[in-house]
């Protein structure tokens, strides 16, 4: 498409260092993970404890390496036994556990975020106490080992970023961001990268042209659900998972479930099906394993415990976890 105001456009992209289109020709990335391999799985919505020792003994059973599992129902939706627990066993087993820093609109009385025309506005920190609780997750977060924190909401990104720059986090720690916070377009995630992203969570409906595009705008992981959710389109793309690690890697490719009930917030009034459903996930990523081992691209995931990772750092029973902090945890 050619128009009066394309030079223009172009300039600007250009200076940007942004592809002028999407890119349709699927060039392959030549990015990698840290230890050379070109993606990983990611197991969402791992809810608490007993979820993540349903998918680690699943893994094991089906063996399938999980490197990270990521939580949707927030960091203020677990005690600090559980967050204890939890830490405790994903440091053992070497695998990253990301926790969302809650609430959001949805959560609150928003009511724009009910409304037919709301739904971008869901996942967003609604007024400036909704920022200031979610930080606060992030700290909570941090304090008890946590390395990687899930983040919906632009602004409370910035104050992440800001945070870690002046040492109130761990200098590994990470802000993964959400497919709630679109990265739709190279512009977009861009962006994000900017402001202290350190994996990308596009949407699940990209096409490979517009993927393609993204990575040459970003060099930070992507995060692809190849099944989604429901309420994030139901889409079932194991068929194109060679190709989505050909042209997007390094990519974690993730695995939500179809036909399933919305956990959030979870809790022990919905425990077996928490359960259940993230044993399911990991005979997803069995399934998809097995399709990219017969495709023939001889793509290979990460092995156990990879370089890059943010595995929890189980914190000390006593002593200060964080600058300034001086409460032992009980």
């Amino acid at each position: 498409m050619t128009g009066a105001y394309d030079d223009a456009v172009d300039r600007a992209l250009d200076a940007l260092s942004l592809p002028r289109h999407d890119l349709g020709e699927l060039p392959d990335s030549p990015r990698r993970f840290a230890d050379g391999a070109p993606f990983r799985f990611e197991i969402p919505s791992t809810e608490g404890p007993e979820c993540l020792d349903a998918v680690l003994e699943e893994a094991a059973v089906l063996d399938v390496p999980v490197h990270r599992v990521s939580q949707g129902s927030g960091v203020f939706m677990l005690t600090d036994a559980e967050l204890v627990r939890m830490a405790g066993r994903a440091s053992e087993a070497g695998v990253e556990v990301s926790l969302f820093a809650r609430p959001c609109a949805a959560w609150g009385p928003s009511a724009s975020a009910r409304a037919p025309g709301g739904a971008a506005m869901r996942s967003a920190a609604w007024g400036q106490e909704q920022v200031r609780f979610a930080a606060q997750d992030v700290l909570r977060a941090a304090e008890h080992g946590f390395r990687s924190v899930l983040i919906s909401d632009l602004g409370l990104l910035a104050v992440f970023d800001r945070m870690k720059r002046a040492g109130d986090l761990p200098p590994d720690m990470q802000a993964k961001v959400s497919v709630m916070l679109p990265a739709a377009n190279p512009a977009s995630a861009r962006v994000l990268d900017e402001l202290g992203a350190g994996t990308l969570n596009v949407p699940s409906d990209l096409s490979m042209a517009q993927i393609a595009a993204i990575r040459a705008a970003v060099g930070i992981p992507l995060d692809v659900y190849v099944e989604a959710p429901d309420d994030l389109g139901g889409f079932v793309r194991f068929h194109e998972v060679p190709e989505l690690i050909r042209v997007a890697a390094p990519v974690h490719v993730k695995l939500g479930l179809r036909n399933a009930p919305d956990l959030y917030p979870s809790g022990a009034h919905l425990g077996a099906t928490a359960v259940a459903m993230s044993r399911e996930r990991v005979r997803r990523a069995r399934l998809v394993m097995e399709l990219v081992e017969r495709s023939g691209a001889g793509f290979r995931p990460s092995g156990p415990r990879p370089d890059g990772l943010a595995v929890p750092v189980p914190p000390q029973a006593t002593g200060p976890r964080l600058p300034g902090a001086t409460v032992g945890l009980d």
